[in-house]
């Protein structure tokens, strides 16, 4: 299978403008104004991530999300009935499962496919009838991506997070290359199929080496560029983080 050559895509996620709302209780600021404006900015698509304690991103959000967007919404959620039935209720054009536990303050690991392979299967094949592409949230792990394809996942989703965090704390090398990892998993899940994405910690300075990997088509990033945006503007945070995108790409 021939490597992808295309335009690689940035999806915005909108989750942390809702902690910020959330923080006061109030109605500002609006994520789904944060939403547009990321699609004015060159957003490809957005993400939001509906958790079941809704402590960011909550239903009237993503109501207003599938009313106003024009570009794809992927909806994050975990692997139950409930999160289950609101997006076979709105028909996003992805989700993506990722695993959840109240007492974290962000997603910690990958989803555990390998072990849970029919309960999974038989989970996500609804969402599939429904039109719904979906994507899985995995640790960079020869034995996870095995398992996305095997029960039918469109899309992994690689976690970024190792990588990012021992390059912020110089601690990336040879003998624990998480970068390496990436990009071995990325071309594996690409030969069995798998449209490969990556997501979670992504800033200016992590983001290159892995939106150079041809097999990757898309990148996810949120709370850097919610960040970013308090000191630069969301627009012009955005603007910079695709300019490095297209640079590490070409």
């Amino acid at each position: 299978m021939s490597k992808y050559l295309g335009k690689l895509r940035l999806g915005v996620n909108i989750d942390h403008v809702a902690t910020v709302r959330n923080a006061r209780g109030s109605a500002y600021p609006d994520p789904t104004r944060a939403a547009l404006l990321a699609e004015k900015a060159g957003a490809d698509g957005i993400t939001a991530h509906l958790r079941e304690d809704r402590r960011h991103i909550s239903d009237g959000d993503i109501d207003a999300l599938m009313e106003k967007l024009t570009v794809p919404l992927n909806f994050e959620m975990a692997a139950t009935d409930e999160m289950q039935a609101i997006a076979l209720r709105h028909k996003p054009h992805a989700v993506c499962i990722v695993p959840e536990k109240r007492e974290e303050l962000t997603t910690e690991g990958g989803l555990e496919v390998a072990r849970q392979e029919n309960k999974l299967a038989g989970f996500i094949a609804p969402l599939k009838d429904a039109g719904c592409r979906v994507s899985l949230f995995i640790a960079s792990d020869m034995a996870q991506v095995e398992a996305a394809a095997r029960i039918g996942a469109d899309i992994v989703e690689l976690h970024a997070g190792p990588y990012c965090d021992m390059f912020h704390e110089g601690e990336l090398d040879a003998s624990n290359n998480e970068l390496e990892k990436l990009r071995e998993m990325s071309a594996f899940g690409h030969s069995l199929g798998l449209e490969v994405h990556a997501g979670h910690g992504f800033t200016y300075e992590t983001v290159m080496p892995v939106a150079a990997f041809l097999e990757v088509m898309e990148l996810n990033i949120g709370h850097f560029l919610i960040g970013e945006a308090i000191f630069r503007g969301l627009t012009p945070a955005i603007k910079e983080m695709r300019r490095l995108m297209e640079e590490a790409r070409t």
